[in-house]
């Protein structure tokens, strides 16, 4: 009986890790988001992460011929991409995330983590077509 109650033990124990790695650890997907930056923001009550927004512009709304921006929400965990985020807020990005299944309160509050920039230019600004 303790033989049995030991193997049954280490099944759970082992089978529980690997599930909290697959939950909070293993990269579901990854990708490259480009927009403009919106904000970046360090947050939090005990854990303080970098939060932040990018505007993606062009995606159709629901009603023919609107255009509706979208946002997405990111987390940073590298201080480094932070502070260049940071320094440079309004300016147009291509930002590389990875995506987790579940956040975990040290990483951010959203499972869209951002781990590099591949790309930093300014916005095109919109020029008054009857300025010479």
């Amino acid at each position: 009986m303790k033989k049995f109650l030991t193997i049954f033990l280490l099944i759970i124990f082992v089978g529980g890790g690997l599930f909290i790695y697959w939950r909070f650890f293993w990269v579901f997907g990854e990708g490259v988001k480009a927009g403009q930056l919106n904000n970046l923001m360090k947050k939090g009550y005990v854990f303080k992460t970098y939060e932040g927004r990018l505007i993606q512009a062009g995606f159709q709304g629901g009603q023919a011929g609107s255009v509706q921006s979208y946002e997405f929400r990111f987390s940073v965990v590298d201080d480094k991409v932070a502070n260049q985020l940071m320094s440079n807020s309004g300016k147009d990005f291509e930002l590389h995330y990875k995506e987790y299944m579940a956040t975990v309160p040290w990483r951010g509050t959203s499972v869209y983590v951002v781990d590099s920039i591949l790309s930093m230019k300014d916005s095109k600004a919109i020029q008054n077509p009857f300025t010479p």
